[in-house]
């Protein structure tokens, strides 16, 4: 029996007592009875919210296994991704940020635009492009 079955049945059980509501103990029964059926009312809706809480956590738990799948691959080890798998035909740049250590990714807008800011710890990554662009006529010099 729920908690709003308990309530309900309070209820017709003061009605069948024939309270009088004129009386002191009359009024501060049915006042109880009528406390305690709003709280199990509002238990009830507490209720259904956190069952669809826990649905909608149940999705976006069973995306986020998907993204680590296609991540890490179906075994769960950590293997770098290939962005052909994702079906990217940019090519991609990674460094590591200095702070936190972490490899970032990046594609060729990144790297024009000159600077990166770190995803894991807020730094900001500047690139030189002039100078890579000095070692390429080295190399193609010599």
């Amino acid at each position: 029996m729920s908690i709003t079955e308990k309530v309900a049945y309070l209820k017709g059980l003061a009605e069948g007592m024939e309270l009088n509501a004129e009386k002191k103990e009359g009024k501060l029964l049915l006042a109880v009875i009528d406390v305690l059926e709003d709280v199990a009312l509002e238990l009830a809706d507490i209720q259904d919210a956190q069952e669809e809480l826990g649905d909608g956590l149940d999705a976006v738990s069973d995306d986020l296994e998907d993204v680590e799948d296609l991540l890490y691959g179906e075994d769960g080890e950590d293997e770098e991704y290939e962005l052909d798998d994702l079906g990217e035909d940019e090519d991609c740049y990674a460094t590591t940020c200095p702070t936190c250590e972490e490899t970032i990714y990046f594609d060729e807008s990144v790297l024009e635009d000159g600077q990166v800011v770190c995803p894991n710890c807020g730094e900001k990554l500047e690139f030189d492009l002039e100078s890579l662009e000095e070692g390429e006529e080295d190399d193609g010099e010599e």
